[in-house]
């Protein structure tokens, strides 16, 4: 079965190009300092992946004396619309539309439905209750 080619990372990956946009641009001794602040990695790891974001056009390297500089290509906001489509697509078929109405708390619901905006109706479970909805304060 092929694999589908994404544009957002893997985490291990999106967690080097997150290193990498705090640093501006580093090697990967440089990288594997931010990384080991949270996760235990070895230094090959941390240059495997970095190679891979290089592969994926991600980040860009040059040389310079017998190491290698890293760059990202990728800017944090390329990769936030990125990983938001994603999002969109797999779980409100690519409609920003049902995603506020989803995040919208009950009170602009029922603003908006008499102000005739024609937002989405909230939904019961069969047990009666309000559908919950995600605390955009944690968004």
């Amino acid at each position: 079965m092929p694999r589908t080619v994404r544009d957002v990372p893997p985490p291990l990956e999106l967690l080097c190009l997150k290193s990498l946009w705090s640093l501006g641009e580093g090697n990967v001794k440089d990288v594997l300092q931010i990384v080991t602040q949270t996760r235990s990695l070895a230094y090959t790891t941390v240059m495997t992946v970095l190679d891979r974001l290089v592969r994926k056009g991600k980040v860009s390297r040059r040389k310079v004396g017998r190491a290698f500089v890293y760059t990202p290509e990728a800017s944090r906001d390329q990769m936030r619309r990125a990983a938001l489509r994603e999002f969109l697509d797999a779980f409100f078929d690519g409609s920003e539309r049902e995603l506020i109405a989803f995040l919208a708390p009950a009170e602009m619901h029922v603003a908006s439905a008499a102000a005739g905006s024609g937002s989405l109706p909230r939904t019961t479970l069969s047990n009666g209750e309000e559908d919950p909805r995600i605390d955009t304060v944690l968004l």
